[in-house]
């Protein structure tokens, strides 16, 4: 294949990040819940009411798992720093997540972020790269969690040397296991309704591409109006597992995965359907208004409900 990009895929897969960090405190967490749908239709669900209130104080609120996607922070800046990648910013989409959690999160910490190279593929029009950051707790340097983003770069593909388009992954693929949406009736449903402000209220947590608020650069872009942030539908999506699946639990999601397949506009229904197979829930999100789906993935548990 002769390619149109003069990258040497060896520097980026060997390429080394500088450490980053990351503070958070109380008050970021329960954002981030409020962000992604936690007491909207019910201020006093207990199942929601946990992460942004508790009577002991707000050091005591819990945090929800999804909340480890914002540790990576900048990793759109970390790309572009790989050597020899070329591409427009404006052409990179967000494409897939998978989080690890190791220790349920605390309340509020500082965060160190080591960022590797743990994947690259050749899409001939464009490039495909997993970047995989481990979250270590500053003070103790335990181990927290993991994410591996994947981004798509529309027009930084072509780089392949050899007829086989160049493929390179660095952890094992039993993490992100096929899988295919049921044709069975789903072990569980879970519908709720997004804010038309929920966009500006998530981009509070750190997200301020002008993409989810600039009418005016979604249009550009191709929308009729700016749009959620995917990991923002994950959020919705995971609290729904955790909301029904779990029964209000937390701390027994495993790992999460998420393929992003097509936007949510702010005041979209998203309705999550699962699906149960052992230890691991199949979900898909569909947003109702146009009955499309635009998520789905895999959550796996450490353990079941005893209530299930």
């Amino acid at each position: 294949m002769a390619g149109k990009s003069y990258l040497d895929p060896q520097l980026i897969i060997s390429h080394e990040f500088p450490e980053s960090a990351f503070t958070y405190t109380e008050r970021d967490a329960a954002l981030y819940a409020l962000g992604i749908g936690a007491c909207s239709t019910d201020a006093v669900d207990s199942k929601d009411l946990k992460y942004v209130y508790h009577q002991d104080g707000q050091q005591s609120i819990e945090v929800l798992p999804t909340f480890a996607a914002l540790f990576p922070v900048g990793i759109q800046s970390r790309i572009a720093q790989l050597p020899g990648l070329k591409f427009d910013q404006r052409l990179l989409l967000h494409a897939q997540q998978y989080i690890e959690i190791y220790k349920p999160l605390p309340s509020n910490g500082s965060i160190v972020n080591k960022a590797t190279v743990a994947g690259l593929h050749d899409k001939v029009k464009a490039a495909v790269v997993e970047i995989e950051v481990l979250s270590y707790e500053k003070e103790s340097g335990v181990l927290l969690c993991m994410n591996r983003v994947s981004v798509f770069l529309r027009g930084a593909g072509g780089f392949s040397k050899s007829s086989d388009p160049y493929s390179y992954t660095k952890y094992s693929t039993n993490q992100t296991s096929a899988f295919k949406i049921p044709k069975s009736q789903p072990f569980a449903v879970f519908e709720e309704c997004t804010q038309p402000s929920q966009a500006l209220l998530y981009r509070l947590s750190g997200d301020y591409n002008p993409l989810h608020s600039d009418p005016m650069f979604a249009e550009v872009a191709g929308f009729s109006r700016p749009i959620l942030h995917g990991l923002c539908t994950l959020g919705f999506a995971v609290r729904a597992i955790i909301k029904t699946i779990c029964r209000g639990e937390q701390n027994m999601i495993k790992n999460i995965s998420g393929k992003f397949l097509l936007h949510v506009y702010p005041g979209e229904t998203i309705i999550t359907e699962m699906w149960l197979d052992g230890l691991k829930v199949v979900y898909q999100a569909k947003v109702k208004e146009r009955n499309r789906a635009v998520l789905s993935g895999i959550v796996t548990l450490n353990r079941l409900s005893s209530s299930l």
